[in-house]
Formats: structure tokens, C-alpha cells, sequence
């Protein structure tokens, strides 16, 4: 989707440092950086700004134009949408490497392509290294920039030349987004990136059946009937013991801090393989921190069919995650364009609930009604006295009540509560928070 200010793409062959002058330009370490070539696969996306103008970077995976199979080829096919997509395109080379035949072939690639193209030389740190530029020059480039994207060096000039082509569209840098945050995780190879690929009707991620293909978290803002919502794709979670170091290990810890900025999980599962221990622990987490969920069950159309299907799979799953049983079911398959308009549904009546906010007065007066039915067991002989009950949040939905004898409402009570609540506001896909505190405090 094409964003409201410019879009700049770097392109280049694997390991020239892409990353490293995408880290330096968004001026945070954003992209996953090593020394291992083609560690960078999709496009990634963030917001910057250059004298106080905002503009988008993106990030791709090397481009090698003569690999068309397996993993290059899908790397390739990125960095040719990236290519399309881009308002201006950034050309980064390795200084040291010299001219590759590569290269050569990348800027033939461009060459015809209308949109501004800055080629520019990296790992060019010292003074005496400007000499290597030399080489470059047989590409027939009026301009070349050399820059050493880990040190910041000859960036400032890059930007310089890119700044009137931002100009063009004046619009501040404030870091706005009006789109509804959503993320789907889950364990690796289940289909989140092809389920966002289908929401988003365009191959936005790389998609592919080698498990952990996704490293970074990858954003997609998505209009829907006029409706923003931000789709952000995540490295899956693996298991402690599954995680290698480097590399597995920081998609991992990015995975979870995506999770911590989203408003609704939707924990995508394999039908075919079922729910597993570690889908478990990923809603606990999801849980943990807070965050509406929906159960997608992908790959639906693999599955034998029967009338009891759906039950018996709702069955299971609750047996396997009993604390999940406010969130809602969305039996489909990743791969096929209906489950869109079933997705956006979901997530719109689990946003309402997630921000749903009851007045004191009806909290009140309903809470009032039920301890007078059914009153929390007395402790030594006391009865529970109720001062009153307020929603002090949303996001999740939080709700404190002040009692003279907090440890008359114990866990059981507690979840009674809680449940009563449910089946008098709904809140479905949106977990419910309870707080029993003593009158007076806060």
C-alpha cells in the first residue's frame, strides 16, 4: 500500500550492509545486522525523518538477479516490489568487495527505471579508502556516495541530496498512525506471513515452507472498507531450547516486543498438526501482557469435513488452554481471499470489546444485585462489605473494587465475577482484569 510520504528503498546484493545504513538512518537498531550474508529476507519498513521531514525507509533482502530458485529467488522477487513500490531507490555497494559482476547487473536492473536512483559505496571509513571509489565509476553514475553506514560517515551528504525529493511532500515527522495495531504470532511455518499476505492482496512477506523465514517484524498498514488496521508479522516464537544464538535469538526477543505494542494477538494454530505445548505458552504470554486474542485455526480447508469438526476442535483446545475461553474461533485457511472479510470482522467486535467502557453507575448497581444473591463465603466469621466497584481502564478492560475485607473475595469469587461481568457486557476476545483493594487506598 502506498504511504502518504516517500518511500525510499535500499537495494543492493547481500551483505553490503543494507541493514547497518537502515539501523543508521532510522537512527535505531531496527534490522537485524550479521555478518552472515542474506540475513535480511522481507522488506522492513520504518518511519524516519531528515530535517524535520518525514519520510519511510525500507530494508530488503540481498538482490541477486541471476537466482530465481528456493530462498534467493523469493529474496529477489522482494527487492523487485520493493523496487516497484519505492519513490527513490538507494543503491548500496561494498567498497572493500570493489565491482562485482553483481553489481553490474543490479545497475542494469535500475538503469531504466524512472524513479530517483542515489548509488552509493559503503564501508568506506577513512579518507584513504575514497580511492576504492574509484572503481565504481565504470557504471557511468554522475554521482556516487561514499558512506560508511556503521560509522555514519558520508550519510549526512547521501541525505542532503535525497532532502528535496521529501520536500515534495510537506508533512512533518510525528510518528502518527491512525491504523489499529494487530499482530499474528504463533510457532514457526503455521502461515502468518501467507494469512497476511491475503489480508493485504499483494506479497507483501516472504512466504515459504522452510520454517523461522520470518526474522524481523515486518508492519503492513491495511485499508478496509475505509478502516486502518496494522498487521505486523513477527519472527515465531520458538521454544527456549530451539532458539540458536545471534541471529534466532534477537528475532525472538522482537517477536515478543511487537506482542507488547500490539492491541489483539491473533494466535494463528495448524489445524492439521493441532495445538501444541508451545501454542500454549505464546497465549500465556499473550495473556500476561494483556492483549485481546483471536484463535485463528489455519489450514481448515485440509481438514475432513463433519458437522462436528468445529466442536470437538473447540473442545480440545479448551481442555489444552482452559483460560482462553472468552476468546472467539476463526476456523479458515491463510491461502484463500474469503477468510479476509471474516478476519476484519473479528477483529472490529474484539477491538469494541477491548475498548469497552462500563459507567460506574450500571457497574454499581449490577455488582449490588449480584452480592446480594450470591455474597463471597464469609472468613472468620465476617461478611464481605462492598464499598463500590469503578473500570479504571480499557486495554484490557480493568476493574477495581474497594472492600472493607479484600480476603473475603478470593480467586474462586473472583472468576465468578469476572464471568458474570462477561455475560453481562460480552467482552469476547478481550481478557478482564479484577482488583481487590481496601477502602481508603488506592
Amino acid at each position: 500500500m502506498k504511504s502518504k510520504i516517500p518511500l525510499i528503498a535500499i537495494i543492493g546484493r547481500p551483505n553490503v550492509g543494507k541493514s547497518t545504513l537502515f539501523n543508521r538512518i532510522v537512527e535505531r537498531r531496527k534490522a537485524i545486522v550479521d555478518d552472515l550474508a542474506g540475513v535480511t529476507r522481507d522488506r522492513l519498513c520504518a518511519d524516519a525523518s531528515f530535517r524535520g521531514k518525514a519520510f519511510q525507509l525500507m530494508d530488503t533482502g540481498g538482490l541477486e538477479p541471476t537466482k530465481n530458485e528456493g530462498m534467493l529467488g523469493l529474496v529477489k522477487r522482494q527487492s523487485e516490489l520493493a523496487i516497484a513500490e519505492a519513490d527513490a531507490i538507494i543503491f548500496l555497494m561494498d567498497g572493500r568487495a570493489g565491482l562485482t559482476p553483481t553489481d553490474r547487473e543490479i545497475m542494469n536492473l535500475v538503469r531504466g527505471n524512472p524513479k530517483p536512483i542515489f548509488v552509493a559505496v559503503n564501508k568506506i571509513d577513512i579518507p584513504a579508502k575514497e580511492t576504492l571509489v574509484a572503481d565504481f565509476c565504470a557504471l557511468g553514475v554522475d554521482t556516487l556516495y561514499p558512506v560508511s553506514a556503521e560509522h555514519g560517515l558520508g550519510v549526512d551528504d547521501l541525505l542532503e541530496d535525497i532532502y528535496p525529493l521529501i520536500t515534495k511532500h510537506d508533512e512533518d515527522f510525528d510518528g502518527a498512525d491512525d491504523g489499529i495495531p494487530q499482530i499474528a504470532i504463533g510457532r514457526p511455518n503455521v502461515g502468518k506471513s501467507a494469512l497476511i499476505n491475503t489480508i493485504a492482496r499483494e506479497d507483501r512477506m516472504v512466504v515459504s515452507d522452510v520454517p523461522g523465514t520470518t526474522r524481523d517484524s515486518i508492519d503492513t498498514l491495511v485499508t478496509y472498507y475505509k478502516k486502518s488496521y496494522r498487521f505486523i508479522d513477527t519472527a515465531g516464537i520458538r521454544r527456549r531450547g530451539s532458539i540458536d544464538r545471534g541471529v534466532e535469538r534477537y528475532s525472538v526477543l522482537r517477536a515478543l516486543k511487537s506482542l507488547g505494542r500490539a492491541d489483539i494477538a491473533i494466535l494463528v494454530l495448524d489445524s492439521i498438526e493441532g495445538p501444541t505445548e508451545q501454542d500454549t505458552k505464546i497465549a500465556g504470554l499473550a495473556l500476561r501482557m494483556g492483549r485481546a486474542m483471536i484463535l485463528m485455526i489455519n489450514k481448515w480447508d485440509l481438514q475432513e469435513p463433519g458437522a462436528d469438526a468445529r466442536k470437538a476442535y473447540r473442545q480440545n483446545l479448551h481442555r489444552q488452554m482452559p483460560f482462553l475461553q472468552w476468546a472467539p474461533f476463526l476456523f479458515g485457511s491463510g491461502m484463500k481471499p474469503k477468510t479476509t472479510p471474516l478476519v476484519f470482522k473479528l477483529i472490529d467486535e474484539v477491538m469494541e470489546k477491548y475498548s469497552q467502557r462500563v459507567s460506574t453507575g450500571r457497574l454499581n448497581r449490577f455488582f449490588q444485585e449480584l452480592i446480594e444473591k450470591t455474597p463471597p463465603p464469609a472468613t472468620k466469621g465476617r461478611r464481605a462489605t462492598a464499598s463500590f466497584m469503578t473500570q479504571v481502564s480499557v486495554k484490557p478492560p480493568t476493574f477495581v473494587l474497594f472492600t472493607g475485607n479484600p480476603k473475603a473475595f478470593g480467586a474462586t469469587y473472583i472468576r465468578f465475577l469476572e464471568n458474570r461481568i462477561r455475560e453481562e457486557w460480552g467482552f469476547d476476545g478481550t481478557p478482564v482484569r479484577i482488583r481487590i483493594k481496601s477502602k481508603g487506598k488506592s
